[in-house]
């Protein structure tokens, strides 16, 4: 490659389109040509269709050189997403995703998100860390993120959720994380903020609810811990699920340390859903979802 073509690719906006529609005939060869005729470069690109439920996903990574840009692209778009009844997003690669962070007593997968986000593993830009303690104020405040303190009881969860609510529209965010937050979000915020809210859970539920699961579990004798992350809906920790990890135990692991490898666990599952979602790679299936990873 010559020197020329060389500044020419570097000067390249990248996108991600993504799409979900009902299958039929034709949908990868109108994509592909309306990226063709708009001399946009396919990088990669995958599609699924669904049998049980009838629907296409197909997520496109491409390429585009000015005087392309991500406004003329969804504009000229959506005579193609009409046509095919298409639920699409359109997004410049290289923009990080707004994200909102919550937590309350324990830190491990907030330490593990800020810290991910601030060495590049993780391509978003944390807006603010809400709680309802201040334990990790100090911590959050060494990544030079904001911190919102914001208290829950029963009589306060409304106005609670309304401060994190326009938290959210006025910082443009467009994902909030549960990292071990441990409020249950009220109906309402749910559906407002469908499809943007990751949560982990440990996979003991709903065998073991309540306080100390991990202790209840090396009671019980378990052979596996695991992790589970999901978006949030109002039925409690039955979102769909987004990714999964696991790691075998054994007779001689002490409640301890049962507690550890599921802190492991869970910041694992967590980071890895969150990366997913913060490169557009996730699409809902009804109760389950598409991963693209």
């Amino acid at each position: 490659m010559n020197d020329q073509s060389t500044g020419a690719a570097a000067l390249a906006e990248q996108y991600v389109l993504t799409l979900s529609c009902p299958d039929k005939q034709g949908i990868v060869h109108a994509v592909s040509s309306y990226l063709f005729m708009t001399g946009c470069n396919i990088e990669d690109s995958q599609q699924f269709g669904d049998h049980d439920t009838g629907l296409f996903f197909m997520r496109v990574h491409f390429s585009a050189e000015a005087p392309v840009t991500v406004d003329k692209l969804r504009a000229s778009f959506a005579a193609i997403g009409d046509s095919f009844h298409m639920d699409w997003q359109l997004n410049r690669a290289e923009d990080k995703m707004r994200v909102v962070l919550m937590v309350s007593k324990f830190g491990h997968c907030l330490n593990d998100l800020l810290f991910r986000a601030r060495t590049g593993a993780l391509r978003v830009d944390i807006a603010a860390v809400v709680s309802n303690h201040t334990d990790f104020a100090e911590l959050v405040a060494s990544y030079d993120v904001p911190f919102h303190h914001i208290p829950v009881t029963r009589d306060t969860k409304e106005q609670a959720e309304a401060q994190l609510l326009e938290l959210v529209r006025s910082e443009g965010v467009e994902l909030v994380v549960l990292a071990r937050y441990m409020q249950v979000l009220s109906d309402e915020l749910c559906k407002q903020l469908s499809g943007r809210i990751i949560n982990i859970h440990h996979s003991f539920l709903p065998s073991f609810k309540g306080a100390k699961p991990y202790h209840q579990a090396h009671a019980r004798g378990v052979k596996l811990i695991g992790a589970t992350a999901h978006y949030v809906t109002a039925d409690l920790d039955e979102g769909p699920i987004i990714e999964q990890e696991v790691e075998r135990v054994g007779h001689d692991v002490t409640p301890d340390g049962l507690v550890a490898i599921g802190r492991d666990v869970e910041c694992q599952a967590l980071a890895r859903a969150v990366k997913w979602h913060a490169e557009r790679r996730i699409l809902l299936n009804g109760r389950r979802t598409v991963v693209f990873a």
